[in-house]
């Protein structure tokens, strides 16, 4: 009896040894890290820290109620936070957005979830405890009794592989965090553009409004010369109905506007994630051209740097890379050890029992397909790498060129051309009230300055929109003018204030 605890004291170590050995197994690589050490990288998280190399930032908790919805409807800001001097400030809508939008909340925990695949993928299996029993020696006695065995199998798998799946999850969460930048600059032209989009519907509507109380006065001459003025200077009563006729295509133009102003409060709103009938504060009256900005291979150069969808390509040529070591490991065994108490032997010195086994990789033809498995999607991510720089090239190439042509037409415009206008209907009604023109003259006058106006706030607004989607290509901030630098009131040498 003596004997038989000896050896299930002997089995009970071996057993504890195998374990022991099984929970070290996972530390045996030099580069395998606990999961909690892989960095983390928030939205604010700047392009540089997501290449790999970084120290940890954050720690992510796995314990995180998912199921919670991160942005409550009840926490939806006011306009008025919104609101800079009585106008919407851009600075605020932007960070609104970044703070509340539901496509970053969903990149981020895309990236969470990636990050939870490094400690399943670099941990053992789980051992493997059997046990046998002969039903016929229960209760009995003498060597009867020893009807059973019991043992426990731990799979070890060839040393490097656990480090190489770690890796590959680990460079895959980093291109995950890499996507949540790229939908961060991505939200960010996205809110720009319509902020842009709502500023250039608003000074529409104002300039349609001026010229419908300007065609007002026009009816009212027109009336004015058709019942008082002198036979050789009165007026048909076709201008009065010509005058209306523009009048109500301006009305008209009203609605299509007011249209326009519905459709880009909502876009903004739902940026926002909020409600689209929310209204908002109304636009800045203003926006300032800014200064010169840096040369196009300037910006291309800086790009390659900070793009966070280059990183991200970059990233993912890591894991691919890991995955192709870890093919090549494949045609190495893996193997199970186990240490089993084996009472069926008589022979008492024979019970307890150590074990290795391995698999033989034999199956050539699977290993060398996932070998060239690997090496393809290595070479399809370098390819769709270089493809990316060349895309990113050519945005950085044709916003810079359609911001600097937008900003010469803006100040083309308002320097020179509106002016112009300006004295051109100021000349043309003067002559209609002495029956110099006839008044189809001066309703084109009218129009072509309606026309003009329209076209000079498009430029502007073309102007900053370029502008974003520059800044996205360039994968950051040009160090250009605030964006958010307005004027809520005109300025009186204004031309556009002039009338």
């Amino acid at each position: 009896m003596r004997q038989k605890l000896d050896y299930l004291k002997l089995f009970c170590v071996s057993l504890g040894c195998l374990v022991t050995f099984g929970c070290a197994a996972n530390k045996l690589h030099p580069k395998s890290r606990s999961p909690m050490e892989i960095p983390a990288f928030g939205v604010g998280t700047s392009p540089s820290t997501v290449r790999g190399d970084s120290p940890t930032i954050e720690r992510v908790s796995y314990q995180e109620d998912l199921t919670k919805p991160r942005f409550a409807p009840e926490a939806a800001s006011s306009s008025e936070s919104l609101a800079a001097n009585g106008a919407l400030s851009l600075q605020a809508l932007v960070a609104e957005v970044v703070a509340r939008n539901p496509t970053l909340a969903q990149m981020t925990a895309t990236w969470n979830a990636a990050q939870a695949r490094y400690p399943q993928v670099t941990s053992l299996d789980d051992p493997f405890f059997g046990s046998i029993v002969a039903p016929a020696g229960l209760g009995t006695t003498g060597d009867a009794s020893n009807g059973y065995r019991f043992e426990m199998s731990q799979r070890l798998p060839w040393r490097g592989k656990l480090a190489l799946r770690g890796q590959n999850a680990r460079a895959s969460a980093l291109a995950a965090a890499n996507d949540v930048d790229a939908v961060r600059l991505q939200l960010i032209e996205s809110t720009k553009i319509a902020f842009y989009d709502y500023y250039l519907v608003a000074r529409a509507i104002e300039v349609n409004e001026e010229n419908l109380s300007l065609l007002q006065k026009f009816k009212e001459n027109a009336e004015a010369r058709y019942k008082f003025g002198a036979d050789d200077k009165k007026a048909p009563q076709q201008d009065i109905l010509q005058a209306d006729v523009e009048i109500g295509r301006q009305r008209k133009r009203s609605l299509t506007l007011e249209r326009l102003r519905l459709v880009a409060v909502a876009r903004i709103n739902t940026l926002l994630n909020r409600d689209p009938d929310v209204e908002l504060a109304t636009p800045p009256l203003r926006l300032e051209i800014g200064d010169e900005l840096p040369d196009a291979p300037q910006l291309r150069a800086v790009a390659l740097n900070r793009r966070p969808d280059l990183s991200a390509l970059s990233n993912r040529i890591r894991a691919e890379e890991a995955a192709l070591a870890l093919a090549y490991k494949e045609y190495y065994p893996d193997f199970d050890v186990m240490a089993a108490y084996d009472a069926f032997w008589t022979e008492p010195g024979l019970r307890p029992q150590v074990a290795l086994r391995m698999n033989l990789p034999v199956r050539l033809a699977r290993r060398r397909a996932a070998v060239w498995e690997a090496k393809s999607k290595i070479a399809e991510r370098r390819a769709e790498l270089d493809r990316q720089v060349n895309q990113m090239n050519y945005e950085i190439n044709q916003a810079h060129a359609q911001v600097n042509e937008n900003k010469q037409a803006s100040r083309l415009y308002e320097r020179t051309v509106i002016p112009a206008a300006e004295l051109n209907v100021k000349a043309a009604q003067a002559a209609y009230q002495t029956a110099k023109i006839p008044f189809l003259s001066l309703i084109e006058a009218e129009r072509a300055i309606i026309a003009l106006k329209d076209e000079y706030y498009e430029y502007v607004a073309e102007y900053y929109r370029q502008l974003a989607t520059l800044e996205r290509a360039a994968g950051g901030s040009l160090s250009l003018a605030d964006d958010d630098a307005t004027v809520n009131k005109p300025s009186s040498t204004h031309p556009l204030s002039r009338r």
